[in-house]
């Protein structure tokens, strides 16, 4: 596993590094945890010498053949419109887009409580300036094959028994953090470097308490 600097001075900014670390982060767009953790992984982008790299998962595959409420079915089943499209703009229009449509999309489910996912995905479009017929593939298969092999490229490193976000960088994969509300400036920066530390232990799998608090939006 590899070494991990957890220095907090601020020669560890993003504007003092010349070549930042490469971070992958898999996301659910209707996952609201994973809403807080991108939103804190923003501010380590600011904080400390890292490049996300933004790529879809999905909570539907994820729970497939499982047996989960039936609230919760009904949400899947619609969680794969906003997935679907984010991949079809990403093979269609290119990478930037993935996060572009994050963040357009999250920002109207998240602290905007806005659960039509068919208007958000609409609004979204024409908020990055995509086309908006890229809304009927939430309804099509026709890229579900690229969705699933995103899907598995990052579960495959954490395994099938968490969830979304996943963060993979420099060899060390791990679920979460999950964390309300989301850290900013220095505190990201030290939340950061700790995970990293606890992450590259070798032999280290979970560290975990009950969740007393729901996801706090800004």
């Amino acid at each position: 596993m590899p070494q991990t600097d957890v220095s907090t001075d601020a020669s560890t900014t993003t504007d003092q590094a010349s070549d930042p670390t490469p971070v992958d982060f898999w996301f659910d767009p209707v996952c609201p945890w994973a809403w807080m953790t991108s939103r804190w992984m923003e501010e380590v982008e600011r904080v400390r010498p890292v490049r996300v790299r933004w790529h879809v998962m999905s909570l539907a595959v994820l729970n497939e053949g499982q047996d989960v409420p039936e609230e919760y079915a009904a949400l899947l089943q619609r969680a794969w419109a906003p997935v679907r499209v984010i991949t079809a703009a990403r093979e269609l229009h290119g990478e930037r887009y993935v996060k572009e449509l994050y963040d357009a999309m999250g920002t109207r489910i998240h602290p905007g409580g806005d659960d039509d996912f068919e208007g958000v995905v609409a609004k979204a479009l024409a908020e990055v300036g995509l086309p908006a017929d890229l809304a009927r593939y939430g309804a099509l298969d026709t890229f579900d094959a690229a969705l699933r092999a995103s899907h598995e490229r990052g579960i495959s490193l954490v395994g099938q028994d968490v969830g979304t976000p996943v963060i993979a960088v420099q060899g060390v994969a791990f679920f979460g953090p999950v964390v309300t509300p989301a850290p900013r400036g220095q505190d990201a920066g030290r939340l950061w470097d700790g995970v990293l530390a606890v992450a590259s232990t070798p032999g280290f799998y979970e560290l975990k308490r009950s969740r007393e608090q729901g996801p706090v939006f800004d």
